[in-house]
């Protein structure tokens, strides 16, 4: 090495006395403050210097006195200055706290060992990993190569910077387009790694490192906004954390690993020096909150879930499994209670003890959930429950974090953590667990759920899930992982502009955006998305290509994840057409759904005959024909106690009061009001109502049904959101207890909306029970017919229960194999399949099974064997049918008048292949069955009758008319007419109150069985007359309408309380209509 000509010869090692010498007594940087080029001699600062420090000092303290001068220039008060001075002395200090804490993080770095030698006695905490922990490993060889790249490192970021990220952020903001690095500068210190640990037992193909990291660096970045004039920069940093880096995967060839990944497995700690505009960031306040919103972009990118892959081999397979790879599992999370926690409310200047309002926070990784709080509690009981994805085993901990809640500071009451391999090893982990830092233990129930990629598992699943009471949100059955890869030939702006793609999924109310991709429209994304799902079978994703401003739609795609359900393995890997998009427009993702089934010998599902764990035919069973020791043949279905049980729960969603106005027009200038509609979840299925525009005190008076079981717990779960055109907002939610509608049966209030400052809603809930005689169907017919609104869907008259057990003598396949038999049920439109034991071998047989046989039948139940249509094989089922009675319509029924059909009711269900695999899951098939009119034999006149129903609800202040059909209608030419009626509201003739049913085509007996509803009082009704007419197109090229007869009801001389149905004859023009 060589020296200045002003340095004397340095002394040799072996010239240094033996004596260990005290740090503190010869400073390393005393050195550095000798000038070489003196040649030894101090240049001292002369006279002209020293009158210009003196000028410096002087001129600093005169700034300082300018804000004062100016304040009382333009006539501001004292508080004004007085907080600008506090204002500085708080950035003075932040400043003065970071740069104390950069200067003992580098004294630590730069004499590790000595420093630890040194303070072995003071702190456990400030030793490094690898003296805290065995199996931690020093790794200073590692520190040294890095020393060494470190000055390369930094001139590949220079070039990064200047070369990828500053075009990338001009091209995101025409605001940034001036926008340039000016310095990029590593510094000195390079990163270090304090200890590293190596997993073993893990899986054979990869290699998993834990790196302990500390930086603390004097690096330097300065940016610059020319065309604004604005600096910013960052000179010094602390970044701490465990990096986890795999090595997978392992391959033959070199260079043996396929490729690298890199994530902190927790957020790491980091603190910044600002410098320029950017010091404004060090003031009190904002310090915490820059920071914090650089841990979350840090986070985006480097924190689990989230990782950098680096491939070091081409064409390389699974990148996108690699980058974003499935969960390892998922932990659900039970939230019970917790006990003994300590006070922190005070009274009185602290003379007088209260209690404490706990609550909790729940983290894993990322994922953070907060608890409800319980008020003036010390021994609270939240019963919630969370989902989690586990994704690294080990190395991720559940954390639960207890506070009492203040106006001000939330006190900190205790805190607990515990590995997740510890769950995975439990499978069922639930035990009371002490909080640290704090008083008090916290009861936790966790579940490890494992994925399967088995759809036979789903409805075991599900069946368990509706059984489970779970809050805030219900139970999932399975998650979804979306690979959004690319996208290609999508449509360009106006103008021919290149697009800014971005990408909304969604699913129900859950929805996540990806990343823009600035001009083209051929984007690559490359991210992945994950979503919890209730129900696979009834739910839908919805994926939106839009542009950067979320106002023009480049394209669209909605998917049912049924269609994933019998793809292999669950998992769709090919390109989507796009909709509303251009004719080439096309989207390339992957999608991955995995079943999420809790094996646990605590969870034990509730077993039926037929089931394996009960009798197994095909195990074990004797040879056919044997009469020493088969078992007698059963003449009748042996089901569950619970079988038939179910009830079905009438929801009548009114109408809602005082909804907060989420709509904002001209930038939130202008407030307007909401869209409102509501949602409803039960039983793991989902409703939702139509929208109501712009009115915040909406009437939707729909009807919904679902059947319900009388297990405890289960809740009615309403929100009300606002419909917008990208998400909608949330106007309240409000639960009402299952068991209370149950037990009383019916239910009528207004539901206060909670989390929103105002709104009520009022909900109507009536529990049907069936009941196994046909003599009240005629009337339940007459009572639906009469409460039936436009907006829901026809209401159910009965409840159909089907229990399969057993099959005999099915025909084997080619070659006298057994066959893999399953079973379809199908009424009307409605079909239901069991589990398919193998793959399907073709239609074994079928069965036709009318329901006027069910009506006439004992207890409207039907038990026993039927023959399959082949001739070959039997099963055995049973099917029961309990008619629908409502106690509380608010309608006289009169079955005198009014006749229902059998043809409806002898819909066939037909049973296809051979006997079902029955599981716990679903062993029952009910269908909800509806009613047709069919005409009654009385004489009719010369131009036919037609039959209606008119009635006014009171409650609903509405006029309703029903019209049923026609019969023994006039035929004028060769060809029978094609019929519809009008309705018109007399003595108004406008379009307004004129009603028009659908046209049947040919037929002299048209039956509609349409419903149409005016909105009037009762006293103006009564003066109304309503003009029926049946009508028919005199040819596809006229518009004339040729008229059939036609019927005038004077509304005042009829009974409009009853309802009745009832057949009019039809009249000439010049007529009047009679009964």
């Amino acid at each position: 090495m060589e020296r200045s000509p002003g340095e004397g010869p340095s002394p040799s090692p072996m010239d240094q006395p033996s004596a260990p010498s005290d740090p503190t007594d010869q400073p390393p940087a005393a050195h550095a403050k000798l000038d070489p080029g003196s040649g030894g001699q101090p240049a001292g600062p002369g006279a002209a210097g020293e009158a210009l420090a003196v000028l410096t000092s002087f001129g600093r303290r005169l700034l300082v006195l300018i804000p004062v001068y100016l304040a009382g220039a333009v006539g501001l008060s004292v508080g004004f200055v007085l907080f600008g001075l506090a204002l500085y002395l708080g950035w003075r200090r932040v400043r003065d706290e970071k740069e104390r804490s950069l200067r003992a993080a580098r004294q630590l770095l730069d004499d590790e060992e000595q420093l630890t030698a040194k303070t072995l006695y003071m702190s456990h905490r400030e030793l490094p990993a690898w003296v805290s922990f065995p199996d931690v490993e020093k790794a200073e060889w590692l520190n040294k190569i890095v020393a060494q790249v470190w000055p390369f490192l930094g001139q590949y970021m220079e070039k990064l910077l200047a070369e990828t990220v500053a075009p990338a952020v001009r091209g995101s903001n025409p605001h940034l387009q001036t926008f340039t690095f000016t310095r990029v500068e590593l510094g000195e210190k390079p990163l270090r790694i304090i200890g590293v640990k190596v997993h073993p037992g893990q899986r054979k193909e990869q290699i998993l490192l834990d790196l302990n990291i500390s930086y603390v660096g004097d690096v330097q970045i300065d940016v610059e906004v020319k065309k604004y004039f604005c600096k910013a920069g960052v000179k010094g940093m602390q970044l701490h954390g465990v990096l986890r880096v795999i090595l997978e995967p392992l391959i033959g060839d070199l260079p043996i690993v396929g490729a690298v990944s890199m994530f902190f497995i927790r957020r790491p700690t980091l603190d910044i020096n600002w410098t320029g505009m950017t010091n404004l960031l060090d003031i009190p306040g904002l310090s915490s909150l820059s920071d914090t919103m650089i841990m979350d972009s840090i986070a985006a990118f480097l924190v689990l879930p989230n990782r950098l892959l680096v491939p070091l081999v081409p064409d390389l397979q699974d990148v996108a499994q690699l980058r974003s790879p499935l969960p390892r599992g998922i932990i659900r999370i039970h939230l019970l209670a917790a006990r003994g926690l300590s006070s922190k409310d005070k009274y009185v200047k602290g003379l007088i003890e209260g209690k404490s309002d706990p609550y909790a926070l729940v983290r894993l990784g990322t994922q953070t959930f907060c608890s409800r709080v319980i008020d003036e509690e010390l021994n609270p009981q939240w019963g919630e429950t969370y989902e989690v994805m586990v994704h690294e085993v080990p190395g991720q901990e559940i954390e639960v974090e207890v506070f009492d809640k203040d106006p001000d500071k939330d006190d900190f009451l205790g805190r607990m953590k515990l590995d997740v391999g510890k769950v995975l090893q439990a499978g069922v982990l639930d035990d009371w667990f002490p909080l640290q830092g704090g008083q008090g233990q916290v009861h936790l129930r966790l579940e490890w759920l494992s994925l399967l990629s088995d759809a036979e598992k789903l409805e075991q699943v599900l069946q368990w899930n509706r059984g489970v009471s779970s809050r805030p949100e219900p139970p999932s059955a399975a998650i979804l992982v979306v690979y959004l890869d690319r996208a290609q030939d999508l449509p360009l702006k106006k103008g021919n502009k290149e697009p800014n793609p971005m990408v909304q999924l969604s699913i129900q109310d859950v929805t996540q955006e990806s990343k823009a991709v600035y001009s083209t429209n051929c984007p690559v994304w490359e991210e992945a998305f994950r979503f919890f799902l209730q129900d696979p079978q009834s739910q839908e994703l919805d994926v939106q290509v839009k542009d950067d401003s979320r106002a023009l739609t480049l394209g669209a795609l909605t998917l049912p994840l049924a269609r994933l359900l019998t793809a292999p393995e669950l998992t769709l890997d090919q390109w989507f057409q796009l909709s509303s998009s251009g004719p080439n427009s096309r989207l390339y993702i992957k999608l991955v759904m995995r079943i999420l089934y809790l094996d646990s010998s605590e969870i034990c599902f509730p077993t039926v005959p037929g089931s394996p764990g009960a009798w197994d035919v095909d195990s074990e069973s004797p040879q056919r024909g044997s009469s020493v020791d088969a078992p007698p043949r059963p003449c009748h279905t042996t089901p569950d106690s619970q079988f038939g049980t179910e009830h079905v729960l009438r929801i009548h969603v009114l109408e809602a009061q005082d909804l907060i106005a989420k709509d904002r027009f001209l930038g939130g200038l202008v407030k307007g009001k909401s869209d409102p509609y509501v949602k409803l979840k039960l039983a793991g299925r989902s409703f939702r109502s139509h929208v109501v525009r712009e009115d915040l005190n909406p009437r939707w008076n729909e009807v919904f049904e679902v059947i319900v079981t009388s297990v405890p717990g289960q809740e009615l779960e309403v929100e009300v959101f606002d419909k917008d055109l990208d998400k909608d907002d949330f106007l309240g939610r409000c639960k009402v207890s299952l068991t209370t509608v149950l037990n009383s049966g019916f239910l009528d209030e207004w539901l206060t909306l909670e989390d929103v400052p105002s709104g009520r809603l009022h909900l109507r809930l009536e529990r049907l029970t069936p009941r196994p005689t046909a003599a009240e169907l005629e009337e339940v017919l007459q009572v639906n017919s009469l409460i039936q609104t436009q907006k829901s869907a026809e209401l159910a008259a009965a409840l159909l229960s089907v229990y399969m057990e057993r099959a005999e003598d099915l025909p084997l396949r080619k070659g006298t194999k057994p066959p893999n038999p399953y079973a379809t049920l199908t009424v009307g439109d409605t079909s239901h399949k069991t589990k398919v034991r193998g793959e399907g071998t073709g239609l074994l047989g079928s069965l036709s099974l009318p329901l006027s046989e069910l009506l006439v039948a004992d207890q409207l139940c039907l038990d026993r064997w039927f023959t399959l249509s082949s001739g070959q094989g039997q099963v055995l089922l049973r099917a029961q049918l309990g008619i629908l009675v409502s106690q509380h319509s608010g309608v006289e029924a009169h079955s005198h008048s009014y006749s229902h059909s059998s043809s409806s009711l002898s819909e066939e269900p037909e049973l296809w292949g051979g006997p079902p695999h029955i599981t716990s899951s679903a062993p029952e098939l009910r269908q909800r069955l509806t009613h047709v009119d069919s005409p009654l034999e009385a004489p009719a006149g010369p131009l036919g009758q037609v039959k209606l129903t008119v009635w006014y609800y009171s409650e609903e202040r509405k006029l309703v008319s029903i019209v049923h059909g026609c019969r023994a209608l006039r035929q004028n030419g060769r060809d029978p007419p094609d019929p519809y009626v009008s309705l018109l509201l007399l003595p108004d003739k406008n379009r307004g109150t004129k009603r028009k049913t659908s046209q049947k085509k040919r037929t002299l007996s048209p039956e509609f069985n349409e419903r149409f509803e005016w909105e009037l009082p009762l006293d103006e009704a009564l003066r109304r007359k309503l003009d029926v007419s049946v009508k028919s197109n005199s040819s596809f090229m006229s518009r004339e309408r040729e008229l059939l007869g036609k019927v005038q009801l004077d509304l005042a001389e009829t009974d409009l309380s009853q309802g009745v149905a009832r057949w009019y004859d039809l009249m000439d023009d010049n007529d009047k209509g009679s009964s």
